[in-house]
């Protein structure tokens, strides 16, 4: 029964890959709180994500009217599909809780703070997930300083490994 246990959890992982990740979103912004959520997607949305032809480094989420919209996020048309195509750059809905909504927008409604894609995914269950995250945004010396920090940490780590 363990054989079997591991080999479906080793599937599951398996199952579960990144699509598109917002690596520009973690230098631009300051994270302080993520959310993962559901997308609702059309099949051949689906079909052109499954194929890696999803953009999010200039997406950004948004609550209108209620409810939490994905805006600027580019899925290629795909080619198969033909008539029954999406629009490549039209607002998609996100999927979520209202108390979650409640707690994610109040606190995205601040001053200066914004609602940023840093992920698509596939869940093990092989539905499409976004990790959405409310940021705040960085100017160019927090920028240089976090490089800073970064390189630092970098040449101690290497430090210690050499003397090793």
């Amino acid at each position: 029964m363990a054989k079997k246990d591991k080999k479906a959890a080793k599937d599951a992982d398996k199952n579960e890959r990144v699509i598109a990740d917002n690596r520009k979103a973690r230098h631009n912004y300051e994270i302080l709180d993520e959310l993962e959520c559901g997308i609702q997607l059309v099949g051949s949305e689906v079909k052109s994500i499954r194929n890696g032809k999803i953009t999010i480094d200039e997406a950004f989420a948004r609550v209108h009217d209620g409810e939490l919209w994905l805006y600027n996020c580019d899925i290629a048309e795909y080619p198969q599909a033909t008539v029954m195509n999406h629009e490549p750059r039209r607002p998609r809905k996100l999927l979520i809780r209202k108390r979650q909504l409640e707690k994610f927008a109040e606190s995205a409604a601040h001053k200066g703070l914004t609602m940023v894609p840093l992920a698509v995914y596939f869940s093990p269950r092989g539905i499409v997930k976004v990790t959405v995250a409310v940021a705040k945004g960085r100017k160019l010396h927090d920028k240089r300083e976090k490089l800073k920090k970064q390189t630092d940490t970098k040449e101690m780590r290497d430090a210690t490994l050499r003397r090793r």
